[in-house]
């Protein structure tokens, strides 16, 4: 994570995170509270941000996924996105409400991508590639990520997965953005690579790909 300051890195690892972040859920929410995010030390985490430590990040992301109100945990992780400095963070927070609201959610995610923040386009992309690849895609969602323009390291290497992720699921929709060369070289290449890489593309695809890779 060559973004975090090494001195910001207790060295706790994310299982143990996740039990501490189910902990404090399980105390919070006694006697069944809808709200158990506003109980004590609950919220004077939550709103307490920046965090020092990379950790309270990671468990701050893992206790917003547990909010089970939409609107709540959009509030909470709207909070939270500004602050999110690495892409480990980024990657492992997914609210577990969204699956519920895909309409809504994608209405945030054409939001979030369009953000002049690194952490919240590469969230935005990222929660296109986890919710929106089977029954939700509709061939606008690549033409948003490929749109994208950016020379952030992190924004580019999410797109590259999110390409590679969208040919295994979504081949004919996807593959022209290769095949003609929609994407800036970069992406391009990296999505190419990603898709080599992976067990989910064929062969066959795999030896278009390396042809189409630009020099």
């Amino acid at each position: 994570m060559p973004t975090v300051d090494p001195e910001t890195v207790i060295g706790v690892r994310t299982p143990q995170l996740r039990k501490l972040a189910a902990a404090l859920y399980k105390e919070a929410a006694v006697n069944g509270r809808d709200d158990w995010e506003q109980h004590e030390p609950v919220a004077e985490f939550l709103n307490t941000l920046p965090h020092l430590y990379y950790e309270e990040n990671n468990l701050h992301g893992f206790l917003i996924e547990k909010i089970g109100d939409f609107d709540r945990a959009v509030s909470a992780l709207e909070r939270f996105l500004p602050y999110i400095d690495n892409w480990a963070t980024c990657d492992s927070t997914s609210p577990k409400v969204f699956k519920k609201h895909l309409p809504e959610l994608y209405l945030l995610v054409k939001k979030w991508i369009a953000s002049d923040q690194t952490y919240t386009v590469r969230f935005g992309t990222g929660m296109l590639m986890r919710f929106f690849m089977e029954d939700a895609f509709v061939p606008e969602m690549p033409e948003m990520v490929a749109a994208v323009s950016s020379d952030e390291y992190y924004i580019n290497m999410m797109r590259a997965w999110y390409f590679a992720t969208a040919l295994a699921k979504q081949r004919e929709a996807v593959m022209p953005y290769f095949t003609e060369q929609r994407l800036d070289t970069w992406t391009h290449n990296k999505a190419i690579q990603k898709c080599i890489e992976s067990y989910r593309i064929s062969d066959e695809d795999k030896a278009l790909l390396r042809q189409l890779r630009i020099k």
